[in-house]
Parts: structure tokens; C-alpha cells; sequence
């Protein structure tokens, strides 16, 4: 399913939680919380939005492979004195500069996705937030990972669930586990409506489960999409309405 749907169902799943449970407050943040962690899942693929959002160093990661490399090489000539040191120096720099300019695509998305992730665990250790380090630790990880692998399974949900839950007790944040549970499970559910379907309960059994309705990319299936996220919405709007007339 395409990252546009999958955000378009997480965000009326966070409506619905807002809405919905009894205890949990409206609120903006949590929906777009919900919407967020409904694109979580896909931050193995490297078309999907999150992974370009989150990737922010992307563009520059090959530059500063260069930019090491060059500043390598100063060091060397400046500093170094002759000898084994410095050759060692100028091959390093040479063999830093070698992999920045053959990094291309993928690769670089995954190392600015791994950068960004490290600094957010840092972040987590520097700030005491347990939940922010294990949520780094994710953004890391995910990328090296097979499509509709291991970020969509029915464990990977729990554990964003549970980052949730940690982040919840850290802020005083009610409703934080519930937003971005829901937010996660919507993009599983919403992926095995597609013909791939999805291995919920990998590595235990590699069985697919799959409702093979939509065929991704296709004018059918983006049309299905739609319907399913229209349906979706009424469907939530009409059990709002139902409770704030009881």
C-alpha cells in the first residue's frame, strides 16, 4: 500500500483513539503520533516517506566522506611527520574519498538513517529517556533489513507499543502506548489487504497472511486504496457521532 494511504489510515486511527477510548484526551499531537507511527513499518523500504523525512543528512552523507577524507589528508601533510604515519594517513584519506564518491542510492540512505538514529540514542542516554534510545535504536536497525521483514511483524508492533508505554511514563503523556500502537498495527493490517501480504509472526512460521485485495501501484488498487481510506473514515465518524448523542 502506498505511504500516502498508510499515513491517511493512521491518522484516523489516532482520531479514533482520541475520539474513542474513555480516558484518553484529544489531542493534535497524538494523532499526528499515530500518523507517524503508521509509517514506522516501512523505514526498511527506500521509497518510503519516513525514511526520506528521517534521513535528513541523505544528500550530504557522500560529502562528508569527501570532506573527511580531505580533512585526512591536511592532517597527514601538515602534521605528520615522514614515514609509515603519513602514508598511512594520505591511504586512509584516499580510501575515504573512494567510498564517498562511489555511494550511491540506497547505501546512502541507510548510513544517513543509521547516523540519524545514533544521535537520537545519544540523545536518549544524554536526556535519561530510555524510550528515546530504544526509538534510535530502531531508526538504525530498520533500514538494514528486508522489505516487510522483521518491521512488520506482530513483535516489531509490540515493541513500538512499548516505546510508546516507556515514553508515556517519562512525559506524563497519557495515551502515548495507544497512539502509536494503533498507528503501527495500521500499517500491518493495511499491508495484508495487499496481494504480498505480510509475516506476522516471523521467525516463528514464515507463513504470508494476506487478504489479496489490492495490487500496489496499480490504478485498481490506488482506487481500492482510496475507497478503504473513505470507508475508514465515515466508519469512524459514524461512531463518534453514535456516542456523543449517548
Amino acid at each position: 500500500m502506498r505511504g500516502s494511504s498508510h499515513l491517511a489510515i493512521g491518522l484516523i486511527t489516532g482520531v479514533a483513539v482520541a475520539a474513542l477510548v474513555p480516558g484518553i484526551p484529544f489531542s493534535p499531537a497524538g494523532i499526528a503520533l499515530a500518523g507517524f507511527s503508521s509509517l514506522a513499518p516501512d523505514l526498511d523500504h527506500p521509497g518510503s516517506r519516513l525514511s526520506k523525512r528521517l534521513g535528513f543528512a541523505q544528500n550530504y552523507v557522500r560529502w562528508a566522506f569527501v570532506a573527511a577524507a580531505a580533512a585526512l589528508a591536511l592532517y597527514s601533510h601538515f602534521v605528520l611527520p615522514l614515514g609509515p604515519d603519513r602514508r598511512m594517513g594520505f591511504t586512509a584519506a584516499l580510501a575515504f574519498g573512494l567510498i564517498g564518491a562511489a555511494m550511491q542510492g540506497d547505501s546512502t540512505r541507510k548510513l544517513a538513517l543509521l547516523f540519524t538514529g545514533l544521535c537520537t540514542v545519544v540523545a536518549g542516554l544524554y536526556t535519561g529517556f530510555v524510550w528515546l534510545s530504544m526509538l534510535g535504536c530502531f531508526v538504525s536497525v530498520a533500514p538494514f533489513t528486508s522489505h516487510r521483514s522483521w518491521t512488520h511483524t506482530l513483535w516489531a508492533a509490540g515493541l513500538w507499543t512499548y516505546i510508546g508505554h516507556l515514553a508515556n511514563q517519562s512525559l506524563g503523556w497519557h495515551g502515548v502506548a495507544l497512539f502509536a500502537g494503533g498507528g503501527y498495527v495500521s500499517h500491518l493490517l493495511a499491508d495484508t489487504l495487499t496481494k504480498a501480504g505480510i509475516k506476522w509472526f516471523m521467525p516463528i512460521t514464515d507463513l504470508c497472511l494476506k487478504i489479496p485485495l489490492i495490487r500496489t501501484g496499480s490504478k485498481s488498487g490506488n482506487f481500492l486504496e482510496v475507497a478503504i481510506c473513505a470507508g475508514y473514515a465515515l466508519l469512524v465518524l459514524g461512531l463518534i457521532i453514535g456516542r456523543m448523542r449517548f
